[in-house]
């Protein structure tokens, strides 16, 4: 549904976007993480054919960027920080206008728009205007105005900024729903946490490049190693290292707990919960060690500046 093969951008002799190839499929959500300045915007503006690439090409929902812009804004959904807002006029009057000028059939476009109203709690606001909406409110009625025309692609600039924790909630259950629409999403975001829970692929960008990119599981395991399993203890144990030390590494411990890898967990923990039974030592838990977006990210960014330096 979006394929971006080298998209390149220059600003005269600044390099906004280098060389950024992007693949997302039907049904699928992708998150692009990166700093403001990064590039995250000017890739977005080249994927619904605002801005021309400097060079490389992208396939839209089937239609090029460069030579069928239209075919590409028709089937789109954008939600960007600047939302444009008509303030004059009242949130049902905005999101009618916008169905009208996306060729929306008026009978389809009333019952879709009350469908969007209430789906993220805004019916009742809906005949107010929007200049007494807060943040949040106008968050939320330019992510209808981009969803009005039932579009194959959405590209979400930070969907949940400026909302309070239950309407960024309905945000979020939306996006996953939308994401079995067989619908592609590209994710713009800050929030780590909810690119973690949404995304299908994350693509970390970083002074106009692509630095890392893949499954949450597949970075994790390539920025920071194997997975770490976590065993807790109801007491004070002592020569636990003995005990697992044909089958697994230990990489930490303290008094009632231990840190370990093992080639192969699903043959290794069972074995280990064996042996420790026998001993009679009370396991507490037994879990994956945590390894956060967060530490992928700070350590993408750090192995680059490294690489950048060198």
């Amino acid at each position: 549904m979006i394929e971006a093969r080298a998209l390149t951008k220059y600003f005269d002799d600044f390099h906004a976007v280098e060389t950024v190839s992007l693949s997302v499929p039907a049904g699928r959500v992708l998150a692009l993480l990166g700093p403001n300045g990064a590039g995250k915007t000017t890739t977005v503006r080249m994927l619904t054919s605002i801005l021309k690439p400097t060079s490389g090409t992208a396939i839209v929902a089937g239609y090029d960027v460069v030579r069928q812009p239209e075919g590409v804004r028709a089937n789109v959904g954008i939600l960007t920080e600047h939302h444009g807002l008509y303030l004059r006029s009242t949130g049902r009057e905005y999101l009618d206008f916008f169905g009208e000028l996306y060729g929306v059939a008026a009978n389809v476009r009333r019952q879709r728009i009350g469908e969007l109203l209430d789906r993220f709690g805004m019916a009742e606001a809906a005949g107010r205007r929007t200049s007494e909406y807060s943040k949040g409110m106008r968050q939320k009625l330019a992510l209808i105005r981009s969803m009005l025309h039932d579009p194959p692609v959405l590209l979400l600039d930070e969907p949940t900024s400026a909302m309070d924790p239950q309407s960024a909630k309905l945000v979020r259950d939306a996006i996953a729903d939308l994401r079995t629409d067989n619908r592609a999403i590209i994710l713009c975001t800050h929030n780590l946490p909810e690119a973690e829970a949404l995304a299908d692929t994350i693509a970390i960008i970083r002074k106009g490049r692509i630095i890392a990119s893949g499954t949450t599981d597949d970075l994790k395991d390539q920025l920071l190693g194997p997975a770490l399993m976590e065993l807790r203890f109801a007491a004070p144990v002592d020569g636990v290292a003995q005990t697992l030390s044909d089958v697994a590494t230990i990489v930490e411990q303290g008094a009632d707990w231990v840190r370990y890898c093992a080639a192969s967990p699903e043959t290794a923990n069972p074995l280990i919960l064996s042996r420790l039974a026998r001993d009679g030592v009370s396991v507490f838990t037994l879990a994956e060690a945590p390894r956060s977006l967060e530490a992928v990210y700070l350590r993408a960014v750090e192995e680059d500046e490294s690489a950048l330096r060198s």
